[in-house]
């Protein structure tokens, strides 16, 4: 019987991880396959791929989800980054092929699928779960209690009614806290694809091992996906007509802004993949400024190509955390795109985003009530915990000297069983109530 489990339920990519009662833990893996090649992923992919199929609805997750996305079925839906809508009132179902799936039901299709590999949901059974959720819920005005409610039906639905809900940088700090030998105070940064987290503990070395006192909580809604939009938005989109003009009836119109906006997620492309859209699209290009420019987004739109687009986008903002500049080169079906992105171009298109998430942190500090100097560690996780100017502001806050990195993608959900597992003995010593959320 698995003894804890913790789930990072991640805005682009999930993970799960087991422990024992030796405080031993394992990450799992799934299998996956691309580009002819078989092996295995410690992140699945948080998206859904649904189709018809009878009276009701097919779908696969993570890694089958996107290798058909790829494939491009003119009669499936991809859907990603739903994490992104549960704090939303203004988002609460899909129809698909005519059917109502909630965001709820997509939730609870994703946690089945996620355990499948392993064997089901069953395999969590009777151990103490512990579910990672954001500090501040992504969205315009996101409504925490809705999120929430909307956290654990879905949980429910799938079989783990058993889960508790923990800050997910409070996962990242008991990774971080495993091999404390001190007394420490410590700052955890975790930046996703969706939100960028804090959470600021005190951690002391007590009889039965490491003890924690949360301190203070803050994040915000801003993190490694609107980075790769502000580059799509800077170095793709002007290149593929952003801001091209049409002339009608005698006057000069400007392109409709839909089509652009849809690169916000490389899958809401394919939404414009109708006979409507792109024969609308072509006769803007004829009496366009910049028709060649729109040919090719119509053809990028028709040809499905927006993962192969987004995946170049990805590489190059990792390039820009090693060097200088890189090269955005992409070249399939007649649409071709080359371009050189320097690191200083990059970080001012997202300085407005090193802001917010600069001035969450220090609200953060200011609830702890702590000065940078009564800080001993900063953990920082997540794989945009790697650019540069990002580092920057922690460095100069707190001195590079504090900073700490370690198993970026892992740790949150590494963490979290540590945490489930610690809530289990202390359950199991009568030392907390039956159930717990922090």
């Amino acid at each position: 019987m698995t003894y804890a489990v913790g789930v990072d339920f991640g805005t682009t990519n999930s993970v799960v991880a087991f422990a024992n009662e030796k405080g031993e833990v394992r990450s799992v893996t799934w299998p996956t396959a691309q580009n002819g090649t078989l092996g295995a992923t410690q992140t699945f992919r948080t998206a859904l791929m649904f189709w018809k199929q009878g009276r009701g609805l097919g779908h696969v997750a993570g890694p089958q989800a996107l290798e058909r996305a790829i494939e491009a079925q003119s009669d499936e839906r991809f859907i990603q980054s739903f994490k992104t809508h549960l704090a939303s009132r203004v988002f609460s179902e899909a129809r698909l092929f005519g059917q109502k799936v909630t965001i709820e039901d997509m939730t609870a299709i994703f946690l089945r699928h996620l355990f499948e590999a392993q064997g089901g949901t069953e395999i969590a059974r009777g151990a103490w779960l512990c579910a990672g959720r954001p500090v501040v819920f992504a969205g315009e005005r996101p409504d925490e209690e809705l999120a929430l409610r909307r956290l654990t039906d879905a949980y429910a639905s799938a079989d783990l009614t058993q889960a508790e809900f923990a800050f997910e940088p409070l996962g990242a700090a008991y990774w971080h806290a495993r091999a404390l030998k001190r007394d420490e105070t410590v700052l955890v940064a975790d930046f996703g694809g969706g939100t960028s987290d804090f959470a600021l503990l005190h951690f002391s070395l007590g009889e039965d091992g490491m003890e924690a006192e949360a301190l203070a909580h803050g994040g915000c809604g801003v993190a490694g996906d609107a980075f790769d939009y502000r580059l799509i938005d800077h170095v793709i989109s002007p290149r593929l007509g952003k801001g091209a003009t049409y002339r009608s009836l005698e006057k000069i119109l400007p392109l409709p802004a839909y089509y652009h906006a849809a690169f916000a997620q490389w899958h809401q492309i394919s939404w414009l993949k109708t006979s409507k859209t792109l024969g609308e699209l072509r006769r803007f290009a004829e009496d366009s400024d910049r028709g060649a420019e729109l040919e090719l987004l119509a053809e990028l739109i028709e040809m499905d190509l927006g993962f192969e687009l987004y995946q170049q986008v990805g590489a190059v903002k990792a390039a820009l955390s090693s060097q200088a500049q890189a090269c955005l080169s992409f070249s399939r079906d007649g649409v071709t795109i080359d371009a050189m992105v320097t690191r200083r171009d990059f970080e001012g298109w997202i300085a407005p985003d090193l802001a917010r998430i600069e001035a969450a942190l220090e609200e953060t500090l200011a609830r702890g009530g702590l000065d940078a100097e009564k800080i001993d560690a900063v953990f920082m996780t997540g794989g945009t915990s790697y650019i540069p100017s990002l580092r920057a502001i922690f460095e100069r806050r707190f001195t590079a000297q504090k900073l700490h990195f370690d198993n970026p993608f892992q740790s949150v959900a590494a963490g979290l069983a540590l945490l489930a597992a610690d809530r289990r003995r202390r359950r199991e010593r009568k030392e907390l109530p039956a159930r717990i959320e922090l």
